[in-house]
């Protein structure tokens, strides 16, 4: 699995923006995915998963109701809506998989990673 995450940029507060999760390897559809964000400063931080087949998905409590994760399989990519931005939530996201059909919220278990893409919101 090759991951590149895209679609980052600058946002206005209360914004909206779709980060793509894409896997040139074109085996995205047996791994789990997460997606994970770090600030500058702070450690990274845990945003949303979902498990292989898209049944299921899990938020932190930051972002639960704004951002949306989901997949195409067939396409070999995992999307990011986020919704409703917020200058707090400027950092650079990253994704990641990791070779099972469940979801998990730790960095640990995901063995794969793509470059980060950034988020910019001003407010």
């Amino acid at each position: 699995v090759l991951l590149q995450a895209f679609g980052g940029g600058l946002v206005q507060a209360g914004g909206s923006l779709r980060l793509s999760c894409a896997d040139s390897g074109r085996t995205l559809g047996v791994y789990a995915v997460g997606w994970f964000r770090q600030a500058p400063g702070k450690e990274r931080e845990f945003i949303a998963a979902i498990n292989r087949i898209g049944s299921s998905t899990y938020y932190a409590d930051s972002v639960k109701g704004r951002f949306t994760i989901s997949r195409d399989n067939a396409k070999n990519t995992v999307y990011l809506q986020m919704n409703n931005l917020e200058p707090e939530d400027t950092a650079v996201y990253y994704c990641a998989a990791r070779y099972s059909g469940s979801w998990s919220a730790r960095d640990y278990d995901y063995a794969y990673w793509g470059q980060g893409t950034q988020l910019t919101v001003s407010s």
